[in-house]
């Protein structure tokens, strides 16, 4: 069960957190990995680790916010795999602040990446996949795309046209083979969250840590590894019935608080 055996999957922002964990084990399930990243240090250890477990795997450095890199990167991938399986579009930012002290030029630049990187990967995938009549889509959103959550307002609003984009592409590619779907973490603790912490609450680490621990009610922060399982799922073939959906992973937040 679970098998992504010759399957090629691309994996935004796979070079750390939960966007490598993803890679990790769709190439231990047998998927060709195709890393988009922005960070090629980053990208090359997590292709390193894959082929030294016998997978494989590839990166592209890619600014998802670039339409022309976008579009070129996947041009060469399908030219040089012939085929586009599975795209998860993980990469994006994080923002910390309320409507009166989010400034035009952080709003701006999280709608670039992550709503225009979201919808930029999109278009490319999904052409690829409408003109072959399968495929697979999980988009990275978050369960600030459901519910309020103190001070992430310019991010909420990017989670939240994840979601969307989700439900509209699950809608108007059904009848192409194509399937999408999203995934709603809660706190996850990546690197990405230990270096968030650090730059925005100095001398206060491991108060805010355990803050982001409590707050889900299972008492902890989700491993990036839970995550990839919920997208493994998602993206074999065991989950062909499963369309449209945004599955929450978040400790119990949108359910006992």
């Amino acid at each position: 069960m679970f098998s992504l055996k010759s399957k090629l999957a691309v994996i935004t922002g796979g070079g750390s957190g939960i966007g490598r964990a993803i890679a990790l084990l769709f190439a231990r399930q047998g998927a060709t990995v195709a890393i988009l990243e922005r960070d090629p240090k980053a990208a090359e250890i997590t292709v390193r680790d894959i082929e030294r477990d016998d997978g494989k795997a590839f990166f592209y450095l890619c600014d998802v916010s670039d339409r022309s890199q976008v579009r070129s990167t996947f041009d060469e991938i399908i030219k040089k795999f012939g085929v586009l399986d599975i795209l998860v579009n993980n990469a994006g930012i994080a923002h910390v602040g309320n409507i009166l002290s989010t400034g035009e030029e952080d709003f701006d630049e999280i709608y670039r990446v992550n709503v225009k990187g979201v919808y930029f990967c999109l278009k490319s995938g999904i052409a690829e996949m409408a003109q072959r009549g399968s495929g697979v889509i999980l988009n990275v959103a978050s369960i600030a795309s459901l519910i309020g959550i103190k001070d992430r307002f310019a991010y909420s609003m990017s989670k939240g046209a994840v979601l969307t984009m989700t439900r509209s592409v699950a809608m108007d590619f059904v009848d192409k083979g194509i399937r999408c779907n999203c995934i709603c973490p809660a706190r996850i603790h990546t690197p990405f969250v230990d270096g968030f912490v650090k730059k925005n609450y100095p001398g206060r680490e491991k108060e805010v840590l355990a803050d982001l621990a409590s707050y889900q009610p299972i008492g902890r922060m989700g491993t990036p590894g839970e995550v990839a399982s919920l997208a493994l799922y998602l993206c074999c073939d065991e989950a062909a019935f499963v369309t449209g959906a945004a599955y929450t992973i978040d400790g119990g937040v949108t359910s006992l608080i």
